[in-house]
């Protein structure tokens, strides 16, 4: 052999009678030689080691050093009796383990036989490590040279497997047994288990645990839990059901860790969740989801949504009875008009519990946020106008000086909830006309909270809508701010006349484009009033020449100095009530006939006006016959003995409650508006196409208006813009529309 260095190898053996020592002609490796073994020595070692090996299996103690067996295999095996060995040591263990069934063929009880089963199962994995110990030599040369024979520990296990395990007798009561343990467990007994985890480790490690006891083990799982699923429905309300739900999950997924295989786990807990959950989603749904809503159940809410994630299916049904419960119940605040005084306040209640719903209980989950919204949506347009209505007369009453119950921060916040409910809203416009005449009340009467929560839900609005829809709201404003310019030089130039009036004029000079239409009433107004509209009216219009004044007598208000036997009070009235009450400067009594000639005042509104006055809580005038309504020849006198303890009093300004003949009103001219505007929808859009079929049209007119309209609607207006030559039909096909330029 040739060497390019200089190194010696020396391999050191243990000493022993039988190795030779010689030196190598070549002088640089020192070699080993060993004489062949005698079959004396091979016979008698064997026979050593099968006595070591049989002592191990019956549990008495080994005559030999564990050592000097260790060493004994290695000789054999450095021999190349390998194979030999190997063979009939596998047939020594071979047949003690086949000696082992006869202890099974008797039937003691499963519990005992269990116990029996797993001692036999340790012994016999004590033993295998203890035999693998002495011939690990044997493990990890020949052995592991040979890839198609097993390890002396695959071995052991290949004839416990073979000769214990898979006889059908010993595996079924084993099988039998592991299964009534464990339902002994899931109804509340206490069981033993590290007896049932060493016992399942036994049959995982034999590899025969998912055919002989993991499909066994499902099946019956799956029995146990369809019967339970089926009685509890019937007997248990939805809440604990989904607690005893929950608590069984936890179970089996203890059972998991303690005992059972993890590979286990998914078809365990599948299994499961099927039983108790996939096979009632319906029936949970339809028995409970609506008391845990209406009682806000959050923690039974928070538990159904994380079962129902866990099974397949069980979130798109939820998702669908939770739109539906949505849609019904707001339905319900929508749809009755006996409830539309508190509707606004119940939909803000509702949005905010399912809000905390939706957050709290369902994760945030965007696909049921947005279920909500499209719920909201449909449920409040199925009302048409009443809605918007609503909310805009519940923002006025918000705005108004008169709510008390909120600081700006806390207005604020229910002026950011009423604008989400405001986004469900198709047909804005009702709302904007209803707040416009709320607003122009607010501002013409000096009546709102603050002007920064006013400015603060314009810019809601515009935000929300754009500025064209914000465009005459904020044209009131400018008018309220060029009025105030105006009154301050008006008080310059009364400074100048010559005859000073006793009556301080105050004057809002209205745009008619930006305010809502007031229909004009003329009245009866005392000369001094006369008088100083014209001194105004000469004042305003040698300031601005080509514009025309017309007077709102509906909208005044006046602070009238009173004396009664208690003393000076001050009286803040409307106009109305400014010319009943100046009459009693003049008599004592007089008939509603009287004052209405005297007044020239409208025959209701001066009854609600005398109502204010002798019927509401401030009552400075008497009504003969007392009531609370008046009738035709009811008289009136003045009550010199009122008594009120402050000292500028308000008395109820009738003008101000919304009767129904403006609501009546604004929603006609609301309806005017759309006719006007889908006509101007249609004009344009016949203008740019030139052609267009019907069903085409009605398509775009959908696209660009933003309010609810019928197909019959439509249809009116085409017709009408036909009549009028804004469009015509095609000779030959009618349903075809040309522009007339």
């Amino acid at each position: 052999m040739r060497s390019s260095f200089d190194v010696h190898v020396i391999f050191v053996f243990q000493k022993h009678d039988l190795f030779q020592i010689s030196l190598s002609p070549s002088k640089h490796f020192l070699l080993l030689y060993r004489p062949k073994l005698t079959e004396t020595y091979t016979e008698d070692t064997w026979l050593k080691l099968r006595d070591a090996v049989g002592a191990i299996q019956n549990s008495t103690s080994i005559k030999y050093n564990l050592e000097e067996l260790y060493q004994a295999v290695e000789n054999l095996c450095s021999y190349k009796v390998s194979p030999m060995l190997y063979k009939q040591l596998r047939q020594v263990c071979e047949d003690h383990v086949q000696a082992q069934i006869h202890q099974f063929r008797e039937y003691p009880s499963l519990l005992s036989f269990l116990k029996r089963m797993n001692r036999c199962w340790q012994d016999h994995c004590r033993q295998t490590i203890m035999i693998r110990s002495i011939f690990l030599f044997l493990d990890r040369t020949y052995v592991l040279q040979n890839s198609l024979l097993p390890s002396i520990w695959d071995t052991g296990l290949e004839l416990f497997r073979t000769h214990i395990v898979s006889d059908s007798m010993v595996q079924s009561r084993a099988v039998e047994g592991i299964l009534e343990q464990i339902e002994r467990e899931r109804n509340g007994e206490t069981v033993d288990r590290s007896l049932l985890r060493s016992l399942l480790g036994m049959l995982s490690d034999l590899q025969v645990y998912k055919e002989s006891f993991e499909q066994r083990f499902l099946v019956e799982t799956e029995r146990l839990y369809a019967a339970e699923g089926q009685r509890l429905m019937l007997e248990r309300d939805v809440p604990e059901y989904l607690h005893h739900v929950a608590r069984r999950l936890d179970e089996e997924n203890d059972r998991i860790i303690s005992y059972l295989d993890q590979s286990t786990q998914k078809p365990l807990i599948s299994t499961v969740e099927k039983q108790l959950l996939g096979e009632h989603m319906t029936a949970i749904l339809q028995k409970g989801l609506c008391t845990l809503l209406d009682e806000n159940r959050v923690t039974e809410l928070t538990l159904l949504y994380q079962l129902f994630s866990k099974v397949k299916g069980g979130l798109p049904v939820l998702l669908q009875f939770w739109r539906d419960y949505i849609k019904n119940f707001g339905g319900e605040i929508v749809g009755s008009p006996e409830k539309d005084k508190d509707m606004v306040q119940e939909l803000l209640d509702f949005k905010d519990k399912m809000d905390n719903v939706a957050h709290r209980c369902f994760q945030r989950n965007e696909t049921f946020i947005n279920a909500m919204k499209e719920a909201f949506e449909s449920f409040i347009n199925k009302r048409p106008n009443k809605p918007a209505e609503l909310i805009a007369k519940y923002v006025d009453s918000k705005l108004r000086a008169g709510n008390k119950e909120a600081t700006e921060e806390e207005l604020e916040r229910i002026l950011d909830k009423i604008m989400i409910i405001f986004r469900f809203i198709h047909g804005k416009d009702v709302f904007e006309a209803f707040y416009k005449k709320d607003l122009a009340k607010r501002l013409l009467v000096g009546k709102s909270a603050s002007v920064d929560a006013e400015k603060s839900m314009l810019s809601k609005l515009k935000h929300e809508c754009g500025a064209a829809f914000t465009s005459k709201l904020e044209g009131m404003f400018k008018d309220m701010e060029l009025s105030k310019d105006i009154m301050i030089q008006f008080k310059q130039y009364m400074q100048n006349q010559s005859e000073p009036s006793n009556i301080e004029l105050t004057v809002n000079i209205l745009t008619m484009g930006y305010w809502p239409t007031y229909t004009p009433m003329e009245v009866h107004l005392p000369a001094e009033m006369v008088k100083l509209q014209e001194v105004f009216k000469m004042f305003y219009l040698g300031k601005h020449s080509g514009r025309k004044l017309q007077w709102q007598p509906t909208l005044g208000h006046a602070v009238l100095k009173a004396e009664f036997k208690e003393g000076k009070k001050e009286l803040q009235v409307s106009l109305f009530q400014t010319l009943v009450l100046l009459m009693f400067n003049e008599g004592e009594e007089f008939t509603l006939e009287e004052i209405q000639t005297a007044t020239g005042i409208e025959d209701g509104e001066l009854r609600r006006t005398l109502q204010s006055l002798a019927c509401g809580k401030a009552r400075v005038l008497n009504k003969n016959p007392r009531g609370k309504d008046v009738e035709d020849g009811d008289r009136f006198n003045f009550n010199n003995d009122f008594k009120h303890k402050l000292f500028r009093i308000k008395i109820n300004q009738i003008q101000m409650k919304e009767t129904v003949e403006e609501q009546v009103s604004t929603t006609e001219r609301v309806f005017q508006d759309r006719q006007y505007q889908i006509d101007a929808a249609v004009v344009r859009i016949m203008k740019m196409r030139k052609t267009l079929s019907h069903n085409l049209l009605v398509s775009e007119l959908y696209n660009q208006l933003k309010f609810p309209v019928k197909p019959g609607d439509l249809k009116k207006r085409i017709e009408s813009l036909i009549d009028r030559d804004y469009m015509e039909r095609d000779k030959e096909s009618p349903n075809q529309y040309h522009y007339v330029a």
